[in-house]
């Protein structure tokens, strides 16, 4: 089978190859991944900024069908459309962890960083880690399901951030800003969405998925904006980082309200400067999160299964296997918001 694979370490090293075919073992399932999602940690893997195990196959946001199963595993499960949780559980591992923790201590291994992952024809995973997708959810929507269960856990079940009436204000409308405005807008927050001139296309998507302001940074004032439309002018009830820019981080920090809350959802990647004597005059609840739990994953599915969330306007290009670097030059310059590998492209 074909798989875009990161062959050892270094920066680079990643190439498409031919690899055998995986087989289920005991517990197991074999997908026939249908569309799988390109995000950061993939790009962090090729700029050899994150630690694998290579030589390992690529890619964590998968959705598939089963198409074989392992010892003691029900062939009732044949043909399902699934997704999976990206982390795989072992008799010894915490079953309420983190679903795709750093830390790799509690018995825990994940796909595309120490077992193969889902840039490739087919995928081997365990049957407990298996979400079965709702009826009107698209292979292509369902492999955007981590991502949602990440900003899940993030947003509602780490500390909830939000309520209803909140003013809340997204840094950041890729896949991460996009998701997070539409469960704030289920939540009945009233959503700031910032970006800048080269997100306009992307702006445009968070107008139409029902921000009620959407605003280029480089051209309106926010921080008039935000005294305009916050209660008595105080500031943003809670802001999110979704960008992974300082910049943002920094404005953010500017922007929320003595008492509110800060959190990051993307990582940065690097040391910045930041006002934490902020934080102590205004007395900010600040939370960031890792991954996802088990729980967040049901939720994330409940909110697909009742069309509570657009996948659809959130995919903006589809590539085979073979077309990996200009898929990785794509989601690197930002041309687009979500980027899925598609390894059997003539299927749905």
């Amino acid at each position: 089978m074909q798989a875009v694979m990161k062959f050892a370490a270094g920066m680079g090293n990643v190439k498409v190859c031919e690899t055998p075919e995986p087989n289920p073992g005991p517990g197991q399932v074999k997908l026939k991944v249908h569309a799988a999602g390109l995000c950061d940690t993939d790009l962090r893997i090729y700029r050899d900024e994150l630690q694998v195990k290579p030589p390992v196959i690529l890619g964590h946001e998968i959705a598939g069908e089963i198409i074989e199963v392992g010892q003691g595993i029900s062939e009732t499960l044949l043909n399902l459309r699934v997704t999976s949780q990206t982390r795989f559980q072992t008799s010894n591992s915490r079953r309420d962890h983190n679903d795709h923790s750093t830390n790799h201590n509690h018995g825990e291994i994940s796909i595309d960083s120490e077992v193969n992952g889902g840039f490739a024809e087919y995928l081997v995973v365990p049957a407990q880690n298996l979400h079965r997708l709702p009826e009107h959810t698209s292979y292509r929507e369902g492999a955007i399901t981590e991502p949602l269960a990440r900003i899940v856990h993030s947003v509602l079940l780490t500390a909830p951030t939000v309520r209803a009436g909140d003013l809340a204000v997204i840094a950041g409308s890729g896949t991460v800003g996009l998701l997070t405005l539409q469960i704030l807008k289920a939540s009945h927050a009233t959503v700031i969405v910032l970006g800048t001139s080269e997100d306009s296309d992307r702006l445009a998507v968070a107008h139409d998925l029902g921000a009620d302001y959407v605003v280029n940074i480089e051209t309106r004032d926010i921080f008039a904006l935000v005294q305009d439309v916050s209660i008595q002018g105080l500031g943003a009830d809670v802001v999110y980082e979704c960008s992974g820019t300082p910049l943002m981080a920094r404005h953010l920090l500017h922007l929320v309200r003595r008492y509110g809350r800060f959190v990051q959802l993307e990582r940065i990647g690097k040391h910045i400067t930041w006002g934490l004597d902020e934080v102590c005059d205004k007395e900010l609840t600040v939370t960031g999160s890792n991954a996802t739990t088990p729980e967040s994953w049901t939720r994330a599915i409940h909110l697909l299964e009742n069309q509570i969330i657009k996948m659809g306007p959130l995919i903006t290009h589809d590539f085979m296997l073979s077309e990996w670097k200009l898929a990785f030059d794509v989601f690197e310059r930002r041309t687009g918001i979500k980027v899925l590998f598609r390894p059997h492209f003539d299927q749905a």
